[in-house]
């Protein structure tokens, strides 16, 4: 039995895995997009896509960003990054909208990058559920997460 092992991993210059986001990430501050690096993909990787998810949401998870088609040679992300293929988040905006949970709770946001074997045939615009169906159907070699938390 043959296994692929791809390792991939994900981390930012901003907050360490389970720790607080710094506010100037979130709607407290100036909603930025954090810092990103990661690690090289496994072979076969044409493209990356980005997912940012608040499980921890009332009702539903909450999407915060979706983006995609970054090339396969790309190793991070700076704070603020802007890209022509990203999706309208659940806040009904097209881009990054910072964590942003009622007063005194406090949410998980679940930053998950994807090594895909082709670019994906999506409009500027998807939506995260139509970015998740492309995802799920069979092009992602691998993926990594990260979590940072907050509350105000």
């Amino acid at each position: 039995m043959h296994v692929l092992a791809a390792l991939l991993a994900l981390v930012s210059p901003a907050f360490h895995a389970g720790a607080r986001i710094p506010v100037r990430y979130t709607c407290t501050g100036a909603s930025l997009s954090p810092p990103l690096r990661w690690t090289a993909p496994p072979r076969g990787t044409r493209s990356f896509a980005l997912l940012v998810d608040d499980p921890d949401a009332p009702g539903r998870t909450f999407t915060h960003w979706t983006l995609w088609n970054l090339p396969a040679t790309r190793r991070s992300l700076p704070a603020g990054f802007r890209w022509k293929w990203q999706g309208r988040n659940d806040g009904g905006s097209i881009g990054y909208t910072g964590p942003c949970p009622p007063p005194g709770s406090r949410h998980r946001y679940v930053f998950t990058l994807y090594a895909v074997d082709r670019m994906l045939a999506l409009p500027r615009g998807a939506s995260p559920s139509r970015v998740i169906a492309v995802l799920i159907g069979g092009h992602v070699r691998a993926s990594a997460t990260l979590v940072g938390v907050y509350s105000r």
